[in-house]
């Protein structure tokens, strides 16, 4: 069975690995790791660019990743993650198993990223940051019901999310934050603040924890 699936039909495992990779030399120790019924390069509109993706991947089974994303070096990914188009993700990257992201998107680079975690369109994650399993973030404040600018949340560098939790739209992390377990968050969080209960109340971190996250 062929390590891709090929939206134009083809079956050239080589060809697609110089495309998406760069690789042209099967003993290249930095040539990418790709499980079986990986998709690369997803066709959204006319003339839209296959996927680029640095050295040293590790792809695992049922990744998707459209056209038109740009990705680092020493990627990862679980199983069964989305990446859509128009996305930028930096170096050092690890996307948990099942976890979506939906698109025009700028992600940094030393980021932990666990699974099950859902990053709508126009979200912008910076370095060293820590996502924990299920959190959940939103773009459209008023789902259905007005005509809404879609307005993801910025993430801050060294920021820390804590597993459940869950983002109105259009929420600022300040740098070196950290959000408690099953928290709902409803308003920006300054750096270095706590965010914890539902909804969200913040205090400052204890100084011990006021550094940056080790990604």
């Amino acid at each position: 069975m062929s390590l891709f699936k090929n939206p134009w039909g083809s079956n050239e495992k080589t060809n697609f690995r110089n495309l998406f990779f760069g690789v042209d030399n099967e003993n290249d120790p930095d040539r990418p790791k790709v499980h079986e019924n990986v998709t690369l390069g997803v066709s959204y509109k006319f003339r839209s660019k296959p996927p680029q993706i640095g050295k040293n991947a590790l792809l695992r089974s049922n990744t998707v990743i459209y056209n038109d994303v740009e990705i680092g070096n020493d990627f990862q990914t679980g199983h069964g993650v989305l990446v859509r188009e128009k996305t930028t993700i930096g170096d050092k990257v690890l996307i948990g198993t099942n976890t979506v992201i939906e698109g025009h998107c700028d992600i940094g680079s030393n980021i932990s990223i666990q699974s099950n975690v859902y990053i709508p369109k126009n979200t912008i994650i910076e370095d060293y940051v820590f996502l924990g399993p299920c959190s959940c973030f939103t773009n459209d404040r008023y789902p259905l019901r007005s005509d809404y600018k879609l307005e993801g949340p910025i993430i801050h560098k060294g920021a820390s999310v804590g597993a459940n939790s869950t983002f109105l739209s259009g929420i600022e992390v300040g740098e070196g934050a950290m959000v408690a377990a099953g928290a709902i968050v409803t308003r920006d969080i300054p750096p270095y603040y706590l965010a914890i209960g539902a909804p969200a109340k913040h205090k400052p971190l204890p100084k011990h924890f006021k550094k940056l996250n080790q990604i």
